[in-house]
């Protein structure tokens, strides 16, 4: 029945159209901000995820920082302990020389003396940041964060105690009675180092490998949220041609159905 009162064909484009028209503004959206849930009202459970997985990586990245802060101040550290087994070394090689006889022993003393120096100064220089831990008067230890657990995945570098195992002023000064004596106390000191240097690269090695996997995490956790939240542009686009498609053919549909009435004055012709 044709009723110059309802045109029922013409609410029913109406209402096609005006659903194209809000799924063509949704695609569009999605499309300029690249994100398929970027409100609670898009999808609910989905952006309460996201939301969740966007403050882990957050989190995980405040940890990152915290390693790279911690690997730094254990690879100072280790440079300067490395540095002192060089140096030891030396010394030992001047002290195996002040074994022999004809040789300036006092010559030798002097240099000693200037390599005592050399590293007392690592000591004091090898710090980071306020924290020394090659000198345990100003750094006991080191707390480096390494997760974001409720229990505190703490990771706990121990300083070295140069003060009482590494002090260079226990050797005696080198004279052809003593050089044998003096050349224990330098091999005594320089195993210490060696094990102590060895103990830093391990606690470096140790927060490397924490630092490379929280980054890995962090990424993999980037790489869900995304999968979740973002817009799949080649999906969208496709969508918005035929969305635009049904537009038009919905625009057509109801300038058919509002013409319809206008038969109705061939019956009173």
């Amino acid at each position: 029945m044709t009723s110059i009162l309802t045109n029922n064909g013409a609410m029913v484009a109406l209402q096609t159209l005006k659903s194209v028209n809000n799924n063509l503004e949704e695609t569009q959206n999605q499309i300029s901000t690249g994100k398929e849930v970027g409100m609670a009202k898009d999808n609910s459970a989905v952006w309460a995820i996201s939301k969740s997985m966007e403050s882990d990586i957050q989190a995980y990245e405040a940890v990152g920082d915290a390693l790279n802060f911690g690997e730094a101040t254990v690879a100072v550290a280790s440079s300067g302990m490395e540095q002192i087994v060089e140096t030891l070394k030396e010394m030992r090689e001047l002290a195996v020389a002040g074994v022999s006889q004809n040789v300036d022993h006092a010559k030798i003393e002097a240099d000693l003396a200037k390599k005592k120096e050399q590293i007392e100064s690592i000591i004091d220089s090898a710090s980071f940041n306020g924290a020394n831990l090659l000198d345990t008067a100003v750094t006991s230890q080191l707390d480096v964060l390494g997760g974001i657990s409720a229990s505190g995945d703490v990771i706990t570098v121990s300083a070295i105690d140069t003060g009482a195992s590494l002090d260079t002023s226990d050797i005696d000064a080198l004279t052809s009675a003593n050089a044998e004596d003096v050349l224990t106390q330098i091999e005594a000191l320089l195993t210490f180092a060696i094990d102590s240097a060895a103990q830093l690269g391990a606690d470096s090695n140790r927060l490397s490998d924490q630092n490379d996997f929280v980054s890995k995490l962090t990424d993999s956790l980037k790489s869900g949220v995304s999968t979740m939240a973002d817009t799949n542009m080649e999906e969208a686009s496709a969508r918005l041609k035929a969305l635009q498609t049904q537009q038009q053919l919905a625009v057509q549909s109801l300038s058919i159905a509002n013409q319809a009435p206008q038969t109705l004055q061939q019956l009173f012709r």
